[in-house]
């Protein structure tokens, strides 16, 4: 009896091209704001005072965030990083103060933004969210940390990974600067923010309260003295 031919060689596995794993490619950069972002930067505050429920104090200008930016030196005062995304990757040059902090994300689903337009910086790119900060000391740790006053992702680019991306920016520029904290504000029945900051590794103090003064008890307390 004839003997069976061996079997032929498996063809190897075809090899798709590395930009083939990239379904829906976005890029992100994160750069310090400066005074001519104060538009975008202004609206995203008024989406974040609209998501807080606090409309009804909100009165931050253009104007007034543009002088701020204008006066304060970064990491040394009041800073804002910005973060853009483009669906094309960011010119590498330098942009301002300190090099910004670019990512490539791949994304299950391309984002339709109904506000890309309004929210338009420039080429394809368009600012998703912010985070303003400023030094602070601990007097109980002796080092100085940053206080993040607010932080904001616009609706249709949440639970991607952007606030991460901005929380890590601070954190990351206070490890570089020595500093010991990175500390903020969160209101107690935002339970999803709680739940992303607590995969994020932050603490929580039950015991503290937040002590506010401001407008006629602002006046009226500077007047005692």
């Amino acid at each position: 009896m004839a003997a069976t031919a061996p079997p032929s060689p498996l063809s190897p596995t075809p090899t798709p091209p590395e930009t083939a794993s990239l379904r829906n490619p976005i890029f992100a950069r994160i750069r310090i704001a400066y005074s001519s972002d104060a538009p975008h930067l202004h609206k995203l505050i008024y989406q974040l005072a609209a998501y807080h429920r606090l409309t009804h104090i909100f009165s931050s200008t253009e104007s007034s965030l543009s002088a701020t930016l204008s006066n304060s030196q970064p990491f040394q005062s009041i800073t804002v990083f910005l973060l853009e995304v483009s669906p094309t990757p960011f010119p590498d040059v330098p942009v301002g103060y300190e090099p910004p902090i670019t990512r490539t994300l791949n994304l299950d689903l391309p984002i339709v933004d109904p506000e890309s337009q309004e929210f338009g910086s420039g080429g394809e790119a368009v600012v998703v969210g912010f985070v303003l900060f400023y030094p602070k000391y601990g007097i109980l740790l002796g080092k100085a940390g940053f206080h993040v006053a607010g932080i904001y992702v616009r609706e249709c680019y949440r639970k991607k990974g952007f606030g991460k991306m901005l929380l890590s920016a601070v954190a990351a520029q206070a490890v570089k600067m020595g500093y010991g904290e990175v500390e903020w504000v969160v209101f107690r029945w935002n339970v999803n923010a709680i739940g992303f900051y607590k995969k994020m590794g932050a603490e929580f103090h039950e015991q503290t309260t937040i002590c506010r003064l401001a407008l006629d008890a602002l006046q009226a307390c500077g007047s005692l003295s």
